[in-house]
């Protein structure tokens, strides 16, 4: 035997005392009860349909205990099959789950089941399985309900079926039925279909009432036909309905939101002379035309009358009014409307304050602007526009009462409105012009750490003349990371703002974390921002007081492929550091790039020297030799001579002899004394060839040369197996000494 739980035990004990006494014998020999009373198919064979009292047999456990849970618990069933619509998909198992759920159909169940289902198609497919089926035959209410329902999902053509086919179901129709049909099709703009409906109502022989044509007239002229209206109202006039007060105070709205001012007059006076009194809502209709029109002396009158009248103006006739004076910028009009209004005893509500607030804003009526926030606070009512706290924020501040803009603020959150970075930032800008900038700085940090500007939902940002002047005090007051970690939030928002982002880079390097502006630097170099002179100077500055000559020269490359010309002094302060860390050939290329762009070359010739002479002495001789062709190319002579002379000095024959060859080329002017050292040098150093072949060079430019080692000179060719040269030599020596004499003579 199957071991059965005690859970299983108590729920056969709850079923079995539920049942009729009579059945309790025959239960107790069931083995299907011994087995489980809780067993359920899902077969429809073994859940046949209802049958008629006369004929079904007796039901089933499962059908005798659901149907007493329906009767203890009646809005459960509905609940649940509304449950199993939304959860599911319509398929014919879930007809059979809610076809074995429900022991008996009626009406009422099916109208709560449409009613309470949050998908429509299913919906739909509910209400015609279930007639189908056999369930149920719809009656008049279902009927209402599933048309209202399509009206209201703009699914037109299915309500249109459903209402046309339902005297072959043997329902009749009514009027309201085709009101709906005619009223829907209007909302979704269809207003052609609206008249077909209006019109079919004849043709299938349903009577048209003031109702229908009410609803008519709505329909056509919220989309602007005031014609078409004017010609059914006569029409309905003609076939003997009486129109009604309400149908005068849709026609009445009509033409004033068609602007058809002369129109609404004419028929107000048919109005009058019909015997129709007027009402609060035709009053209201006409002031507010009249409002629209901007004819507020007349909007008074008409006011003034319904008072006379014992009409007593409801709030609507207060609002309408305190709006036409704003309009017309008759504000302290409307104050006075709003202060009768409360005298009377009738509370203003969202769209009063919505309406006055900005009027009020807009004439610089500040202190009763706050007068009335109070009053709104103090009754915990919340405009319908939010709009409308930006722009108290903006007034106030504006009005320089930041007393009175921070209390926005509170309201708003006394009034469970929440505060967006836009109202954040007016409060912010306008402290920081006040120079109020620790309250600035306060409120950023509320902003901050609650995220607010990282809130998708909402839609008022801060603008940069928000945030701009607050990130550029902190930066300049050693609170640069502050103002990053505001403006990383702006950046995730898209904020992409050039001075912001300079400002960064310039705190970072103020406070000497220049490592920090490097990495703001990259991150407007991704983003195609550009940057500023100044941001990249602060920058290579902070980079050379830290000891980092490195880093400061690749700022001021990525600071010249941005276009930016470094001046004189940021040239020589990056190639002075690069030169005493001992990077000679970097600093070479910096001092190549400021001679390229000819920047400060004359002043920094005392620099430009020794960093010639050190690569020189380093062998870098090809380099210098560059630098100083560079130099001759824009305009700049390089002191050839001195280098010359250091070189001989030294022992650095090979840079003095290519030196020498070089300037010989370049036919660049030299001192005679810097042939004699560099010979000189030659000759001591054994390099006989070397200086035979300089000494040759300089006579052969016609250089003159009173070098007095010449005999020397010729001595050791001679004594090195040089014969030849040292015969070529003496010879050159001769010629000359010869042309000499020839040249005294003469004189």
């Amino acid at each position: 035997m199957a071991f059965i739980s005690r859970s299983n035990q108590w729920n056969k004990a709850r079923v079995f005392l539920s049942l009729p006494r009579s059945s309790h014998s025959a239960l107790l020999s069931s083995s299907r009860l011994l087995t489980s009373t809780t067993e359920i198919t899902e077969n429809p064979s073994e859940n046949p349909e209802p049958q008629s009292p006369e004929t079904k047999a007796p039901p089933p456990l499962r059908e005798r205990f659901q149907r007493g849970k329906r009767q203890n618990h009646h809005e459960k069933l509905e609940d649940t099959i509304c449950r199993m619509m939304d959860n599911r998909e319509w398929t014919t198992r879930l007809q059979n789950s809610i076809r074995d759920l429900v022991p008996e159909w009626d009406h009422s169940l099916v109208y709560n089941v449409l009613h309470g289902a949050k998908k429509l198609d299913h919906a739909l497919q509910f209400f015609r399985w279930s007639e189908r089926s056999g369930l149920i035959r719809h009656d008049r209410d279902t009927h209402m309900k599933m048309i209202e329902m399509l009206g209201q999902g703009q699914k037109l053509n299915h309500a249109r079926c459903i209402l046309l086919d339902m005297p072959e179901k043997g329902v009749p129709w009514d009027e309201d039925m085709f009101k709906v049909l005619i009223e829907s099709y209007g909302k979704a703009g269809i207003v052609q279909e609206s008249v077909k409906i209006f019109q079919k109502m004849k043709e299938l022989g349903v009577e048209r009432t003031v109702k229908s044509y009410d609803t008519l007239f709505k329909v056509i002229l919220r989309r602007g036909r005031y014609m078409m209206a004017k010609r059914y109202f006569n029409k309905m006039v003609s076939e003997g309905v009486e129109p009604t007060r309400h149908t005068y105070n849709l026609m009445l709205w009509g033409f004033f939101l068609c602007l058809r001012l002369e129109t609404a007059l004419r028929f107000y006076d048919d109005m009058i002379s019909r015997g129709i009194s007027p009402d609060v809502v035709t009053y209201n209709t006409m002031i507010n035309g009249y409002c629209r029109f901007k004819k507020m002396d007349e909007a008074e009158k008409l006011f003034v009358e319904m008072k006379g009248k014992n009409i007593e103006p409801s709030v609507v006739s207060y609002t309408t009014m305190i709006k036409g004076y704003v309009a017309v910028e008759r504000v302290d009009d409307g104050l006075r409307i709003f202060e009768e209004m409360r005298s009377v005893g009738i509370e203003a509500n969202a769209t009063t304050y919505s309406t006055l607030l900005p009027g009020l804003c807009d004439a610089g009526k500040m202190v009763e602007a706050r007068n009335v926030l109070k009053s709104m606070m103090a009754k915990h009512i919340a405009p319908n526009d939010n709009s409308i706290f930006l722009k108290l924020l903006v007034s106030q501040s504006k009005a320089g009462d930041m007393a009175a803009a921070t209390e926005v603020l509170k309201a708003m959150a006394t009034l469970n409105v929440p505060a967006e970075a836009g109202h954040y930032g007016v409060l912010i800008e306008n402290q920081c012009k006040a120079n109020a900038y620790n309250r600035a700085v306060k409120l950023l940090d509320v902003l901050v750490e609650k995220e607010i500007i990282l809130r998708h939902q909402d839609t008022l940002e801060m603008e940069p003349s928000a945030y701009n002047p607050i990130i550029e005090y902190l930066c300049n007051n050693g609170q640069t990371s502050k103002a990053e970690v505001l403006f990383r939030q702006l950046m995730k928002r898209g904020v992409q703002d050039q001075d912001a982002l300079n400002n960064l880079i310039s705190g970072h390097a103020k406070e000497g974390n220049p490592d920090a502006s490097y990495e703001i630097l990259k991150i407007m170099s991704r983003r195609g921002v550009p940057r500023e002179a100044n941001a990249y100077e602060l920058l290579i500055k902070s980079y050379m007081s830290k000891g980092e000559p490195g880093d400061a020269k690749t700022a001021l490359d990525s600071m010249i492929e941005d276009g930016h010309v470094p001046d004189s002094s940021l040239f020589r302060s990056v190639i002075e550091s690069l030169f005493e860390d001992g990077r000679v050939q970097t600093a070479s290329r910096v001092m190549m790039i400021m001679i390229d762009k000819n920047v400060g070359v004359e002043e920094n010739m005392d620099l430009v020297a020794k960093i010639l002479e050190a690569l020189l002495m380093r062998g870098h001789v090809e380099e210098a030799l560059g630098r100083i062709d560079l130099l001759n190319q824009n305009g700049h002579t390089a002191d050839v001579d001195r280098l010359l002379s250091v070189l001989s000095e030294k022992g650095k024959t090979i840079a003095a002899l290519k030196l020498l060859d070089f300037a010989l080329e370049r036919d660049l002017s030299l001192e005679f004394s810097s042939y004699d050292k560099v010979l000189d040098a030659l000759l001591g150093a054994g390099k006989t060839l070397n200086a035979y072949s300089v000494l040759c060079k300089i006579v052969g430019k016609g250089s003159g040369s009173d070098w007095k080692s010449c005999e020397e000179l010729i001595k050791s060719l001679n004594q090195e197996g040089n014969t030849k040269q040292a015969d070529v030599l003496s010879r050159m020596i001769k010629k000359g000494q010869g042309s000499k004499k020839e040249d005294n003579v003469s004189l």
